[in-house]
């Protein structure tokens, strides 16, 4: 069974998540769909239909949380050297072609945000950089061909400065 990388925060809002899902929105679904029969005829119920839709999303979601906190293994970031680009590192970039420095925090997939510059190890970007140190050129394979990046600096990944 494959593990899936974690921070310890990244963790806990997974289970947040799924203790959410399996407390008030899987009794808010319940209500919903009681309330729905009672208007009679479900074949034509579309507030029915709704609600049994919206359980079968919980009920997958939760199913899939409860996998990936089974095989989740929180990374210790203060067990890391931050020599090279890993999981649980934040590290600044140059692209070689324009010089527009961008920083990534290297996490697992579950807890991945573009927007919040969290990438994933799985991503191209991610592939890309790890295993990289400072000074190193990385090429990247993204949607546009292929980018250079020259790796400005590692440090170790904090949750909190996110």
């Amino acid at each position: 069974m494959e593990k899936i990388p974690f921070t310890p925060q990244g963790l806990e809002t997974i289970k947040q998540e799924l203790a959410h899902l399996k407390g008030s929105e899987r009794q808010d679904v319940i209500r919903a769909i009681a309330e729905a029969r009672e208007h009679g005829d479900l074949s034509e119920n579309a507030e029915y239909h709704a609600a049994r839709e919206r359980q079968s999303f919980i009920e997958g979601r939760i199913s899939e949380l409860e996998d990936v906190t089974s095989r989740a293994e929180v990374i210790d970031a203060a067990k890391l050297t931050g020599e090279k680009v890993t999981f649980g590192t934040t590290v600044s970039v140059a692209d070689e072609d324009t010089d527009e420095e961008s920083v990534f925090h290297i996490v697992g997939p579950y807890e991945a945000d573009i927007n919040r510059g969290l990438v994933s190890t799985s991503s191209p970007i991610a592939r890309g950089l790890i295993g990289k140190s400072v000074g190193d050129s990385a090429e990247v394979q993204t949607p546009g061909g292929i980018k250079s990046y020259e790796i400005l600096s590692i440090d170790l990944f904090d949750m909190g400065k996110i």
